[in-house]
């Protein structure tokens, strides 16, 4: 028997905002789209690996914003080049956190998810 990864998961409150975010951010795009009267999946890809990031936006969900907890779990993107990655994400105000001697940051989505950027090696 072998699993493989299909995809992670976050709930996110406003879907557009979150669309934008990681496209601007990291260069997702959405590839395909699930949407019932109660919840909306939007798959995004990075084009390359076949592992995907769904998004899903629950219609009516009663408040601003997901409790996240402590908050120390997290997605990783490798960049190649993480001068020009660190100069967007300084640009667009979501970094939130940086680790100089290990040389990698953090960035914040809409909904308060850290995501790791980290450079090719």
């Amino acid at each position: 028997m072998k699993f493989t990864f299909a995809h992670n998961n976050l709930n996110v409150v406003d879907l557009d905002k979150s669309l934008k975010f990681y496209q601007e951010a990291l260069g997702l795009t959405e590839e395909r789209r699930k949407a019932t009267p109660d919840f909306t999946l939007a798959f995004l890809t990075d084009g390359v690996t076949p592992h995907r990031l769904e998004l899903t936006w629950i219609k009516n969900f009663p408040k601003e914003h997901y409790d996240l907890g402590d908050n120390e779990i997290h997605l990783a993107f490798r960049v190649d080049d993480m001068a020009q990655a660190h100069a967007l994400h300084q640009q667009m105000g979501v970094i939130c956190y940086e680790n100089e001697k290990m040389g990698i940051y953090f960035i914040e989505d809409p909904d308060g998810y850290w995501i790791e950027i980290v450079p090719a090696r």
